[in-house]
């Protein structure tokens, strides 16, 4: 019993990296997740300076650290880092968590798709399959979402994108995984969807692609991955629209560093508790 309570009291240590980072809810997160599973860590916010990603990850990694998450503007930088990567963050070009291996093994994970899957089906009740679906934008938010998508067996998935090239390429590199191709914003008039995903960064810029109307299938969905105190004005355009529900990203930031606190821990911590906890305190 004694070499076992020992373990459990060794003080684990991980962090999240960025820049900017003084904003990130992830220690917040990661703290109430720990509390309630009963993993003695420490999570920490570290901020890295441009050109210095790849030391801090290695002193930390020297240090003893087992682990951290990733955000802008280093997921691609993370992504070279990793000498292993699972196979949906092999394909999205971009890693958000890390897990240091025993012979000095950084394996890479992408749990942003995840994260949102989980967010729809199981804290909203809702689903992909057989669904038409829009996705806004192709940069690496979206990149990163895909496969997960993908997985769930939707009917058809658009990626409408300002630079049609842009959609067109993305939608091609998953082509093997469904029905999936890229437009432009104009060509998707028309059309009816059962469920649109803002994956641009308009709303953290008080901004809305540039969507037609009358675009949303009876009882459609809208999800923003993005989240703030009030709701963006996609969230505005979508009820607006008579869309049956319009659901902020603050979910998926919870069930993202679910996803990474299982890579790093072994256990599935609640997540309700800790999204209502955010959602109080924004």
């Amino acid at each position: 019993m004694s070499s076992l309570f020992d373990f459990e009291n060794k003080t684990d240590r991980y962090t999240v990296m960025g820049n900017p980072i003084n904003h990130s809810k992830s220690p917040l997160i990661h703290t109430l997740f720990s509390e309630q599973t009963k993993q003695n860590i420490e999570y920490t916010a570290t901020q890295v300076d441009p050109g210095g990603f790849e030391q801090a990850v290695g002193n930390f990694q020297a240090s003893g650290g087992k682990g951290l998450n990733i955000t802008v503007p280093f997921k691609q930088e993370a992504w070279h880092l990793s000498n292993e990567r699972s196979a949906r963050a092999e394909i999205a070009g971009a890693v958000n968590t890390i897990l240091f291996k025993s012979g000095g093994i950084i394996y890479g994970d992408n749990t942003d798709g995840i994260g949102l899957v989980k967010d729809i089906r199981e804290n909203h009740n809702g689903t992909f399959e057989n669904q038409r679906v829009l996705i806004l934008g192709a940069g690496g938010a979206v990149r990163g979402v895909l496969l997960p998508i993908l997985e769930q067996k939707p009917k058809q998935i658009i990626i409408a994108n300002r630079t049609t090239d842009k959609a067109k390429a993305l939608a091609k590199l998953y082509g093997n995984a469904g029905d999936i191709r890229g437009s432009s914003y104009q060509d998707v008039n028309g059309l009816q969807f059962d469920l649109i995903i803002n994956g641009t960064s308009a709303s953290l810029n008080a901004q809305l692609p540039p969507l037609p109307n009358n675009i949303l299938a009876d009882n459609a969905w809208c999800y923003d991955m993005m989240y703030a105190k009030e709701p963006s004005l996609f969230l505005h355009w979508a009820i607006q629209q008579k869309a049956v529900k319009a659901i902020d990203g603050l979910g998926m930031l919870v069930e993202q560093a679910a996803e990474s606190f299982y890579l790093w821990r072994g256990k599935r911590p609640d997540t309700t508790a800790v999204i209502e906890k955010l959602r109080i305190e924004m």
